[in-house]
């Protein structure tokens, strides 16, 4: 995160900071979604899910009429992705691997909640194994993670190229 904080054109909502006691404010949250073309939900994957403060945000924000129903489309149009860090390493997200299933596949209740509010969800921002990651590894992360937000941002990557990929870490990957 203090590797976009101070990107223009971005806004940085700690739901953690912003509401310790849980308690969200509901307008103001959704205000905050109309000013945005892209949503991102960045955190930590615990428990092949997001923290519950997430989850809570998602059950009040997104609320029927507003991001979905047959008034709500506040949301459409618009783009929503995920950033996470896992503790676990990318082979032990596969069918063969320990997990059983990818990311995307852990993934799906966003996916189709970004789908239930008309929104184009994007590949996630994945960061694998970050338990064993060293300080020059951690910024690599951080510089790539960078990039795609301004990619994002300035509309620079070819929505073509999104239906192909995993994961957005491969559009720095391939421009490497």
């Amino acid at each position: 995160m203090e590797a976009i904080k101070d990107l223009e054109g971005v806004t940085i909502n700690n739901l953690y900071e912003k509401y310790p006691d849980f308690f969200i404010d509901v307008p103001a949250e959704q205000k905050l979604l109309t000013e945005h073309d892209i949503i991102i939900w960045h955190h930590p994957f615990y428990w092949y899910s997001a923290p519950a403060i997430i989850k809570e945000w998602m059950d009040l924000v997104l609320e029927h009429n507003f991001a979905y129903g047959t008034n709500g489309r506040a949301l459409q149009g618009k783009w929503a992705m995920s950033c996470i860090s896992t503790g676990g390493r990318k082979e032990v997200y596969s069918a063969e691997g320990k997990n059983r299933y990818t990311i995307n596949q852990f993934l799906t209740p966003y996916i189709q909640s970004a789908n239930l509010c008309r929104m184009k969800y994007l590949p996630p921002y994945v960061v694998h194994g970050s338990h064993l990651l060293n300080s020059e590894q951690i910024k690599k992360h951080a510089d790539d993670y960078r990039t795609v937000i301004e990619l994002l941002r300035d509309n620079k990557i070819d929505a073509q190229r999104l239906n192909t990929i995993e994961y957005m870490n491969e559009i720095i990957e391939h421009d490497a």
